[in-house]
């Protein structure tokens, strides 16, 4: 494969950087087909549109961070047949992606359009939306096969070190949705449900061209002639690899959930503002999640190569970029918070409201630098599980109650309500630095522990 590449190779900030680049620019462009349906949505219609697709964006999100999870499992476990040299291992492992994560997305599509009613109970969707929101859920469900699709052939090219073609899709995607948005919702005025319509094309578009890359270049041919088509001992080793960043994936995402089920129990204009600070978030952490999706196929790259003191430099250089995107989002934040909120949407109680909420909410742009990098770090180098553990403590020991309870207070804040997510995160980097302390205590014992890893990988 010609875009296949080493990343053991080379002095580690540069390869770092130009790995990294293509990701943050894909996820810049794969989070502008939530944020253009909002933007729309929000220009064109009232705020019934803008609740509907700020609480179906949390929905299909949940949904798309547990694909990106799963596939991250294939990227790590590819990587390190790579980084190890395992050619054979590589094509069994590709094959066994694609069969496993069909299934996945079949389950999925179906589970979905099956519970919309009861998902839309359990978000605690005002009434004035609930219609238009199960419209909005049913058609964005019909591409989940695409976004599932999209995400095992970036999560393949990605583990074999090219993670520019992924960026090429996607831009093309991102053009077709904007341009679709704009018929279906600026000229043809159909709300929510043309915003759906709009993301649906657009995704089955990316894997469409995904597939026709994949021919082009010979890569379907390649591995049609590998046998068999599915491993088992393959997909156990991705299941361990991905269930966890899915599951630690999906716990963030689940919070999301909860929070906005809670959230709209206080009323439109809440869940309306709470859902436009959400988009301006997973914007402000685009730099720190390509940063840290880049960390993992190193690591896991270095891990076969037994390279592991080489990745720690590589993790505190991830942590480095990540802060200076981090820092400047929370400093633009605090200047011009009502400014944000106002690309969305024009309605001034909503802006009053995200305004109040984003400033607390935004000191997790700078937290998050350490505990995704670290996350990232972790799953490439075989400790998968801590992740998930971490996760749950913070969600469930922290951010859930905290929220319960400051939303159920006598004159609930959206200011102190932020400020929920930052302390979720604060005890994450706590127990993720205790974590790391006692398994890479010191520098000097990193090469020693590099190669044991890298005996054991190769044995296994």
């Amino acid at each position: 494969m010609n875009n296949d590449r080493l990343l053991t190779q080379g002095k580690p900030f540069p390869t770092l950087l130009r790995f990294s680049v293509p990701f943050l620019l894909a996820n810049i462009l794969q989070a502008c087909y939530g944020a253009s349906d909002l933007f729309m949505v929000g220009r064109f219609s009232d705020s019934i549109g803008v609740s509907a697709v700020a609480t179906g964006g949390q929905v299909m999100q949940t949904i798309t961070g547990l694909s990106i999870g799963l596939t991250a499992g294939g990227t790590v476990l590819i990587g390190r047949y790579f980084g190890a040299r395992q050619r054979h291992n590589i094509a069994h492992a590709v094959k066994t992606m694609v069969v496993v994560f069909s299934m996945l997305s079949l389950l999925l599509t179906t589970i979905t359009i099956l519970f919309l009613g009861p998902i839309c109970s359990l978000m605690r969707v005002p009434v004035q939306a609930a219609e238009i929101t199960r419209q909005y859920l049913f058609i964005c469900a019909c591409g989940i096969l695409f976004i599932v699709g999209y995400n095992v052939i970036s999560g393949i090219l990605r583990g074999l070190g090219d993670s520019r073609t992924p960026l090429i899709l996607i831009t093309v995607a991102c053009i077709i949705n904007v341009s679709t948005d704009l018929l279906f919702v600026g000229v043809l005025r159909m709300g929510a449900p043309g915003a759906a319509i709009s993301t649906v094309l657009a995704q089955a578009a990316s894997l469409l061209l995904a597939v026709i890359y994949l021919f082009v270049k010979g890569h379907l041919r390649q591995y049609r002639r590998s046998a068999p088509c599915f491993r088992l001992y393959a997909a156990k080793d991705m299941l361990a690899s991905g269930l966890p960043i899915a599951l630690q994936e999906g716990l963030v995402n689940v919070s999301f959930l909860i929070l906005t089920a809670m959230v709209n129990s206080m009323g439109l204009i809440a869940s309306a503002s709470v859902g436009v600070v959400e988009k301006l978030i997973v914007f402000s952490m685009l730099p720190t999640t390509a940063f840290s999706a880049a960390l993992s196929a190193m690591t896991a790259q270095h891990y076969g190569a037994g390279l592991m003191a080489r990745a720690r430099r590589c993790l505190h250089l991830a942590i480095g970029l990540s802060l200076v995107f981090g820092f400047a989002c929370l400093t633009l934040a605090q200047w011009r918070p009502s400014a944000l909120i106002g690309l969305f949407t024009s309605d001034i109680e909503i802006i009053a409201q995200g305004t109040l909420y984003l400033r607390s909410y935004s000191l997790d742009c700078v937290l998050v630098c350490f505990v995704f990098c670290i996350n990232a770090f972790l799953s490439g180098s075989g400790h998968s599980l801590f992740p998930l553990i971490h996760s749950l403590a913070a969600t469930f020991l922290v951010r859930i109650p905290f929220s319960y309870w400051l939303i159920h207070t006598k004159a609930p804040s959206m200011f102190l309500i932020g400020f929920a997510a930052p302390a979720a995160s604060f005890l994450s980097v706590l127990l993720c630095q205790g974590f790391l302390d006692k398994h890479y205590p010191k520098e000097r014992n990193l090469s020693k522990n590099s190669t044991l890893h890298f005996h054991r990988f190769r044995m296994g």
